[in-house]
């Protein structure tokens, strides 16, 4: 793995396409913080924050959308995109701020914008690798990037909510604003090739097609994202994740309130810094568990319910911060897996389709479970909600355990199409 990644960091597009995740997922950490904690200030609702925060989750449920633009749209000239739109909104709120005009109104008109700019990163990032980093170095790509995007997740979490204690949430938006500028410089400079013609020095986006082109072949394109799926393992994979997505919807609706009774602002974004540390560290493992049956590291979420379940009903605050993040380490390795699982059985021209499809299968129940969550949390109280979502990692582990074929899913690094019932076009042309 060492000479793997210094081979990776000699590759001057991953080194920008890196700083650039680091530094814009800095700027998603910092307005999600901040525009949720001031709902829960400004409201006081659970309810409030919790469809908030189904607004700022609504990629999730809509990447499907975006997956045919992925793969045809000029990639460099959509990740500079989203990064000036962020920037500009959320340089609005202090200024509505110092207007008097700062409303929870506000915040629901400047989340869907700050949701759409965000829309195509997700499976922009699968379809984009591909073609700046060869086949080999991919499981290394996809650990280095989730664990700076991870552990800076943890890292301004945890800064947000001291900053929002100590100077107040509009005043971080002013430094939210610089992240998206640096992040659009430096992906300005990214050269992306063709999974084919990595090699070589033409820069392939250049030459993608025109708006009108990819708009035509949409519907086809859409449907070929969900027929490759249809009938495969994958579609019991996407359940797993979809449950556990919606209990994790239910959690970060009510995790403002759920920090507040702990100990404020600064509880709140230490509880969100543990949930990045407990993903880090599990991303940081995946490459040396590469080797272990895929089966066994799903089964493995079953340990992350039992600590979460402890963290709710912990005896102190450090001590719930400290098992609320060792929740998150089997979510964290499994994740990074499934990115490489899908860049290794899934064709490159496919990737961008795939991805969005499985990501809004599995990850429209997130919003949806940000929505339930405030509702469930202004009748059961928070601490029971926070205990009940404890589930969702739970459901993974017995519903694999219950299935033979997942359970026996073979390591990613010998993985091929067939174990997952995959049939490719290449394959039936051989028959």
């Amino acid at each position: 793995m060492i000479a793997g990644e210094r081979s990776l960091w000699h590759n001057r597009d991953f080194r920008r396409f890196f700083a650039g995740q680091f530094v814009t997922n800095a700027g998603d950490s910092l307005y999600t913080v901040a525009v949720l904690w001031l709902a829960f200030e400004l409201s006081g609702s659970s309810l409030v924050t919790g469809a908030l925060n189904a607004i700022l989750l609504l990629p999730w449920l809509l990447q499907i959308l975006a997956g045919p633009l992925v793969d045809r749209l000029p990639l460099r000239s959509v990740l500079v995109g989203s990064q000036v739109v962020q920037g500009l909104v959320v340089l609005a709120l202090p200024v509505t701020a110092v207007t008097g005009h700062l409303s929870v109104g506000v915040l629901f008109a400047v989340a869907p914008i700050l949701m759409l700019a965000t829309l195509l990163m997700a499976p922009m990032e699968s379809a984009l690798l591909p073609r700046i980093v060869t086949e080999e170095r991919l499981s290394d790509a996809n650990s280095a990037l989730a664990t700076v995007t991870l552990g800076l997740d943890m890292v301004f979490d945890a800064l947000g909510g001291g900053f929002i204690a100590l100077f107040g949430a509009t005043t971080l938006f002013l430094t939210d604003s610089i992240t998206f500028a640096v992040a659009a410089l430096l992906f300005a400079g990214i050269t992306i090739g063709t999974p084919a013609d990595r090699e070589g020095t033409e820069d392939a986006d250049d030459s993608a097609p025109s708006v009108g082109s990819v708009l035509r072949s949409y519907r086809s394109d859409l449907r070929a994202g969900v027929d490759v799926l249809r009938g495969t393992l994958f579609v019991e994979l996407i359940l797993t994740t979809a449950v556990a997505n919606f209990t994790t919807g239910v959690a970060l609706a009510i995790l403002p309130a759920f920090g507040d009774g702990l100990g404020g602002p600064a509880v709140y974004g230490l509880l969100l810094g543990a949930l990045g540390i407990g993903r880090l560290v599990g991303s940081i493992v995946a490459p040396y568990v590469e080797g272990v049956p895929y089966g066994t590291v799903l089964v493995s979420q079953g340990v992350g319910a039992g600590c979460w379940l402890a963290a709710v009903f912990a005896p102190s605050p450090a001590a719930t911060v400290v098992l609320f993040g060792l929740a998150w380490v089997p979510a964290g390795a499994s994740g990074v897996l499934t990115a490489t699982l899908n860049q290794r059985v899934f064709p490159s021209d496919l990737l961008g389709r795939v991805s969005a499809t499985k990501g809004t299968a599995s990850g429209a129940t997130l919003p949806l479970g940000s929505l339930v969550g405030g509702l469930i949390a202004e009748s059961l109280g928070t601490t029971t909600t926070m205990a009940l979502a404890a589930s969702g990692f739970g459901f993974t582990a017995v519903y694999v355990l219950s299935r033979p074929r997942l359970r026996r899913l073979p390591p990613v690094d010998a993985a091929t199409p067939s174990d997952f019932g995959l049939e490719l076009e290449s394959d039936r042309s051989t028959e």
